[in-house]
């Protein structure tokens, strides 16, 4: 069976402009964050991006990457809002659709089900409909005659998730208390790539709990290893969210200036680069 060990910039190399690509995870909890980086990096644009979102959108929305946002929510739990996507909503410069949490996992279920829809209460007799005015309805064929929201399946591209483990076939493997939907955007996905905190055998995958490996090689095209890659994500139990850098990223983001500072000094070399530089802000911090 292949090895389908990849490093960020190559799953980025295999990604073009344009595409439709989903980011796992949950706010800011186990986001693909290495991989989001590279894209930073990288030349992509146009993109539409599909997620329960977190800096993941933010920071996409703010180098200009994204033309179209689906999504359940956009927040950083303590920080309510996320500020570039504050700011995107506010000049209206990102297309945007914006579906309950429920009917977005609905979305991604009937893209993993290769269905054009399935039907929902979810969105009945809320404002969601009226601001996204292609959503129809459909009617029970059976006795109850129930009106129903036809949900559209959200097709992907490409999914981005983020795991604790993986082995070098893809087969993933989550140790917190939440796979969220990251299987789901495997399964919605024309191709998934997979970040993990490390990689390890087989063995030692199915030793960690064999129930726990909810995304199987099948699902995936590439695994990429990324220790503290979810930064500044929480990646449970490997680590919680890094709420002092969060709140530096926010009041980075309230100004021009200081966003341009935050940019050279953490987004502008490679991951590396942006690990020691965390780092280093971590130590000064500290003092």
């Amino acid at each position: 069976m292949p090895n389908k060990l990849m490093t960020e910039d190559e799953v980025v190399a295999s990604l073009e402009s344009g595409m439709t690509i989903g980011i796992g995870g949950w706010g800011p909890r186990r986001k693909p964050m290495s991989l989001v980086r590279a894209i930073l990096r990288s030349d992509l644009t146009d993109l539409t991006i599909a997620a329960y979102g977190g800096a993941d959108v933010g920071l996409l929305c703010a180098a200009g990457k994204v033309r179209r946002l689906v999504y359940g929510f956009v927040s950083l739990d303590s920080i309510p809002l996320e500020p570039h996507f504050r700011r995107i909503r506010e000049n209206g410069s990102v297309e945007v659709a914006e579906y309950d949490e429920s009917m977005f996992q609905w979305a991604l279920y009937a893209a993993s089900l290769r269905l054009p829809f399935l039907p929902s209460r979810s969105g009945l007799g809320s404002s969601v409909p009226s601001h996204l005015p292609g959503l129809a309805t459909v009617r029970s064929p059976y006795e109850d005659g129930e009106e129903l929201l036809a949900v559209p399946a959200l097709r992907l591209d490409a999914s981005l998730i983020h795991l604790n483990r993986a082995d070098v076939l893809g087969n993933g493997q989550f140790l917190g208390e939440d796979l969220y939907f990251d299987d789901l955007f495997a399964l919605a996905a024309d191709r998934t790539y997979l970040s993990v905190e490390q990689v390890v055998t087989t063995e030692q995958l199915n030793a960690n709990g064999y129930e726990r490996i909810r995304v199987h090689r099948w699902m995936v095209d590439g695994v990429v290893e990324a220790p503290n890659g979810a930064h500044f994500s929480s990646c449970q139990p490997d680590y919680e969210r890094d709420e002092a850098f969060q709140r530096h990223y926010a009041d980075a983001a309230k100004d021009e200036d200081s966003w341009a500072a935050f940019t050279a000094r953490f987004l502008s070399g490679s991951e590396t680069d942006y690990q020691a530089a965390v780092a280093a802000w971590t130590e000064e911090a500290d003092r």
